[in-house]
């Protein structure tokens, strides 16, 4: 789907500041509790990966642009969860309303379930697994020249609009992992060959303004791509 997450290429957001050493891991307490939500939320069967960012991806572009990062994760958690009917949208008003009002009060507390804290570590080390076994034979090789489709496709996809139509190399073949395209649309996992592809700087952003030396290396599934035109030399 088309949105205001999908930023690759777009102007007029201003310098990204980004500062490894010195910015925190976690800017407040809650963020902590959103990170390990994630896990949690995938172990119980809310969502995978894949659904988890299509929840992000369905929020309002106004609240998406003007909330950060773990607000993002935030909202994904409560999306599928009031789905899946375990939360109720009127007592999560309530209680961010009381908690609005009286900050300092103190937070619901239960009974470590350490089942749960065993498998968050573990998810945080290891992330979740998307390689997938096939049977599906490869349609291309390292070296091939590929054009990638250029239509909008509705729901989740990973195939962002800057690469829409555009000419690259394959540089990589990794095998079958889960299609981002079923598994965010809860469609199943279908797994599809992944490549890495290099695009020209030229070719993604116009020969006028790009780095003539400079390249972009996407990851695409297979569906995303066809064999390129022959090109006819100049002068032909």
């Amino acid at each position: 789907m088309n949105g205001v997450f999908d930023l690759g290429g777009t102007d007029g957001l201003g310098k990204v500041e980004n500062d490894h050493m010195a910015e925190p891991v976690f800017r407040a307490e809650w963020e902590k509790i959103a990170f390990s939500m994630f896990a949690q939320s995938a172990r119980a069967g809310l969502f995978n990966v894949d659904q988890f960012r299509h929840g992000i991806e369905k929020m309002d572009p106004a609240e998406y642009l003007l909330s950060n990062y773990y607000e993002h994760w935030a909202h994904a958690v409560e999306h599928y969860a009031e789905a899946a009917g375990l939360l109720d949208p009127a007592e999560l008003a309530e209680r961010t309303r009381y908690y609005l009002e009286n900050p300092d009060a103190p937070l619901p507390e239960r009974e470590t379930d350490t089942e749960i804290v065993e498998f968050v570590d573990w998810a945080v080390t290891n992330g979740f697994p998307a390689h997938r076994e096939s049977d599906r034979k490869a349609q291309f090789s390292v070296g091939d020249e590929i054009v990638v489709s250029d239509d909008s496709p509705f729901g989740h996809t990973r195939r962002a609009r800057y690469i829409r139509g555009k000419r690259g190399v394959v540089t990589a073949a990794h095998g079958t992992y889960l299609y981002p395209d079923t598994a965010g649309n809860g469609l199943g996992d279908c797994p599809e060959h992944l490549y890495t592809v290099r695009f020209t700087a030229a070719e993604l952003w116009g020969p006028e303004t790009a780095d003539p030396n400079g390249s972009n290396y996407f990851d695409v599934w297979e569906p995303y791509l066809s064999p390129a035109p022959a090109t006819v030399p100049q002068g032909a």
